[in-house]
């Protein structure tokens, strides 16, 4: 799923799955049928095979992994009060379809999501009077370090619904020093898209200590290293350039418990599938 709540499992580093950005129906993690589809990659896709080869899988169980929680999510009384049917009512309401075991329950208000004041307070600033479908239930899911992949239509504030959580997860996590990797990474298939991704991380996390960067190509690489060497709690990156900077040693994700891929299927359509399963 598209919020990765748990340790890596191999590669790089990383996990999970993604948030579209659209609404057509897909068969499987992007579009088509399965991993990646039958997405027609091209010539560009072909380009970009090799991009990753000097990747090395991690031993996970040859070192000591940093401990970390996962579960920040606590249901508001008026929550936990919501019969079945008015539960159901609600997401009829908001055409909130769910596929899943044990799946939290939707928040209502943003207050219902149990994130911390300074969020609260942002959402008000920003103009959001109340969670869209995306948020009200994605959010719940993420808070709990479940996966899931979340299908919503652009404009509906899905960036929101990953990053809040996000940043609620790595204030639970210990502090990252210079020389770490992120906790949370992001993943988007293009620059503009990363680049949006970071304004809303900036808004929302200005008031914490959350350091973020944004790595993409066909941008000077040096402040790119200088940020990721001085270590930052979020990466936002394109697959290209982060599988660059894992190369050659100036990042890692030894530290990654959050994982989302922002517009999966397009990034699967885009070729990047061999980048996405290296780095995760």
């Amino acid at each position: 799923g598209g919020f990765r709540g748990g340790r890596p499992g191999g590669g790089a580093g990383g996990g999970g799955g993604g948030f579209r950005g659209g609404d057509r129906p897909s068969g499987g993690f992007g579009g088509g049928g399965g991993f990646g589809g039958g997405a027609n990659r091209g010539s560009f896709g072909d380009r970009q095979a090799n991009n990753g080869a000097n990747l090395r899988s991690i031993k996970w169980t040859s070192g000591d992994l940093t401990p970390f929680e996962k579960n920040f999510y606590k249901p508001s009384e008026q929550i936990m009060a919501l019969s079945e049917t008015d539960f159901n009512a609600y997401l009829a309401k908001l055409e909130i379809t769910l596929k899943g075991r044990e799946i939290p329950r939707p928040c209502i208000t943003f207050g219902d999501c149990g994130l911390p004041d300074y969020i609260l307070e942002e959402t008000v600033k920003q103009g959001f009077t109340k969670p869209t479908a995306i948020q009200a239930q994605g959010m719940p899911i993420a808070m709990t370090g479940r996966d899931m992949v979340g299908i919503a239509q652009t404009g509906s504030g899905k960036t929101l619904a990953y990053v809040a959580p996000a940043l609620v997860h790595i204030q639970h996590q210990e502090t990252v020093h210079r020389g770490d990797g992120p906790i949370a990474l992001i993943l988007a298939p293009t620059r503009e898209l990363a680049q949006q991704i970071q304004q809303v991380a900036n808004d929302f996390g200005q008031r914490t200590n959350t350091n973020n960067t944004c790595v993409f190509g066909g941008a000077p690489k040096g402040p790119q290293i200088r940020d990721l060497e001085r270590g930052a709690e979020i990466v936002i990156a394109t697959p290209g350039r982060l599988i660059d900077f894992l190369e050659r040693g100036i990042t890692n994700l030894r530290r990654c418990t959050y994982l989302v891929l922002d517009e999966a299927d397009r990034m699967l359509d885009m070729g990047f599938e061999p980048q996405i399963r290296k780095i995760m």
